[in-house]
């Protein structure tokens, strides 16, 4: 209970982050404060526990890939806020990442060398 609860607090911390950064004249930084790998260290540390080095490998590598429908989607929010109010762009620009998040998965099952 008390990890969630340190869980929590490290969510909380890092909107309260994002929301100070965003009033200022720094506004641009907010965008990386959620890059920082908080969910990717407690993911890599589970699979490097549970699991091989050869899949952590592997997790890694396709944390990389993961990095395709991420930039589509920010690919997409700059194209759209040309064309759309806040609410569609970000709508829009979700459903690309869900377009391209289901591309990479189906791409990773079919030619990963591991998964065949």
């Amino acid at each position: 209970m008390v990890a969630l609860f340190f869980k929590c607090l490290l969510g909380a911390f890092a909107v309260l982050l994002i929301a100070l950064l965003s009033k200022s004249k720094s506004f641009y930084i907010s965008g990386l404060v959620p890059l920082f790998p908080t969910f990717a260290l407690i993911a890599h540390y589970i699979v490097g526990t549970e699991r091989t080095m050869a899949d952590l490998r592997m997790t890694a590598l396709f944390g990389l890939y993961s990095l395709i429908p991420y930039a589509a989607y920010l690919i997409a929010v700059y194209y759209f806020s040309y064309k759309y109010e806040l609410v569609w762009t970000l709508s829009l620009a979700a459903l690309v990442w869900v377009f391209f998040a289901c591309l990479l998965l189906m791409g990773w099952t079919k030619f990963s060398p591991a998964l065949s």
